[in-house]
């Protein structure tokens, strides 16, 4: 049996696979809302039953929270275990959905077809392009490529809180694999493939600058008395200098130079940084002068002000001079900075910059650190040439600007590589009304991941 076959059975069945997603489509597995709690139920169930007929050896697990789904299937090297959430976002605002999310629908658009329902694409349609490619292989070979776990969680879009703990429990079962390959990503662009290979971590940061005991009168104290909001400014204009690095001490610690066989790939891609700040009213990049815009979104760190607040905000004019000022601040990270060094040093950057008769406390948003998964794995470049076979344009090992906390805990708990791979698309509207997934992608995802279980195993 030669992996065509395999391939023209994804293509024949193609009808009957968009009827097994629209099935799981159907339930409205919102993980936030309680008032789901049993849809949640009801899809992992759902899914148990699809791995069970194929074979696979596959059980909800209950969690504190909404339960997991783990299977175990095959034998073989190597041992993969792929990854996906069946929870959904929440619908709202229902009134700008154009038809029911719960209700998919194959629709014609200017550029093909797509399933229009929410989870489309975040996750149930990236999850069950494996599934699919899977349900072909085993039709056309009778077994399967090489072992197989697969974990499904039902609480990724409400902040995974029992992932971690579930992991750690089950660690000696769920550590075995050689990879993990998770489908939460996207491609490029419509024609181009690509492996995500570098995720930024988060620091989250809020500030608060107190002076005076009580808010003043500008008139009667301006001048003579401190402001904590021109404190505040001045420590956020330190932040960085006139080209854009960054100032906090140590801060760049960690962060490497892009190799040059990356850099030469994310140059072919041919991205347009004025076409991609154009479409947000922007017309040309700020941050690290002597860095292209790509870099800057995938391997370099970032310092951002996401909120200010202090003194009268209200409509119309109030001379008041605050009593406190605070600031929300964010950085991402890359390579192995050290998220907790960031932030001791941050924090003494802004003690040591307060004036007399001013003091600051910190209120601590979490952090987590980058992840940088190492393309000298030969499996990663089977993986990319697998992918470029595919598609039109050549795949790509690339970076994320976000952050992706799943691949972090695969890597410090279990002790696994993650390879990304995904088939969305930017405008698929995840997280918004009229989520939907290209059939194109869906199909040729499918036809993807049998090509990667191909080269993974030759």
């Amino acid at each position: 049996m030669t992996l065509d076959a395999v391939l023209n059975k994804i293509d024949s069945d193609l009808d009957p696979s968009l009827e097994r997603l629209s099935d799981f489509l159907r339930i409205p597995s919102i993980s936030t809302d309680p008032a789901f709690k049993a849809d949640c139920q009801r899809a992992a169930d759902w899914l148990v039953a699809d791995l069970t007929s194929l074979g696979v050896e596959a059980e909800v697990r209950p969690t504190p929270g909404h339960p997991m789904v783990i299977g175990h299937v095959g034998d073989g090297a190597p041992h993969l275990m792929f990854y996906g959430h069946y929870d959904v976002q929440p619908v709202d605002p229902l009134d700008l959905w154009d038809r029911d999310p719960f209700d998919p629908a194959i629709e014609e658009t200017a550029l093909g077809k797509v399933i229009r329902a929410r989870g489309a694409c975040d996750d149930k349609g990236q999850l069950m392009t494996f599934i699919e490619a899977c349900r072909a292989w085993k039709a056309v070979h009778g077994s399967w490529p090489c072992r197989i776990t697969f974990i499904f969680e039902g609480e990724e879009e409400s902040g995974s809180p029992s992932l971690v703990p579930f992991l750690k429990e089950h660690t000696d079962e769920l550590s075995q694999p050689d990879m993990a390959l998770i489908c939460d990503t996207g491609l490029f662009d419509r024609d181009t493939p690509a492996i995500t290979t570098m995720l930024r971590g988060l620091l989250g940061e809020e500030i608060t600058i107190t002076g005076p005991n009580k808010d003043l009168h500008s008139g009667l104290f301006g001048g003579p008395a401190i402001n904590p909001i021109r404190v505040l400014t001045r420590i956020i204009a330190a932040l960085h200098d006139d080209t854009g690095r960054i100032t906090v001490p140590g801060f760049y610690d960690g962060v490497d130079e892009l190799p040059e066989a990356v850099r030469a790939q994310w140059d072919r891609l041919g991205f347009n940084p004025d076409a991609f700040l154009g479409d947000v009213g922007l017309s040309r990049p700020a941050g690290e002068a002597d860095r292209t815009a790509l870099e800057m979104l995938w391997s370099r760190p970032t310092c951002e002000v996401n909120g200010i607040d202090g003194g009268y905000t209200g409509d119309g004019f109030k001379t008041v001079l605050p009593a406190k000022a605070s600031a929300k601040i964010s950085f991402r990270l890359v390579g192995t900075q050290d998220p907790q060094a960031i932030r001791d040093s941050f924090r003494a950057m802004v003690r040591d910059m307060l004036p007399p008769d001013c003091s600051v406390t910190f209120k601590d948003h979490g952090c987590s650190p980058a992840s940088v998964m190492s393309t000298d794995d030969p499996k990663f470049e089977a993986a990319r040439l697998a992918l470029s076979d595919e598609w039109p344009r050549e795949a790509a090992f690339i970076g994320g600007g976000g952050s992706i906390p799943i691949a972090g805990y695969f890597k410090e708990i279990l002790g696994l590589p993650s390879m990304l791979i995904g088939f969305g698309l930017d405008d698929d509207q995840i997280h918004s009304p009229n989520e939907k997934y290209d059939v194109r992608s869906f199909h040729k995802g499918a036809r993807s991941w049998a090509r990667v279980l191909d080269a993974l195993t030759r």
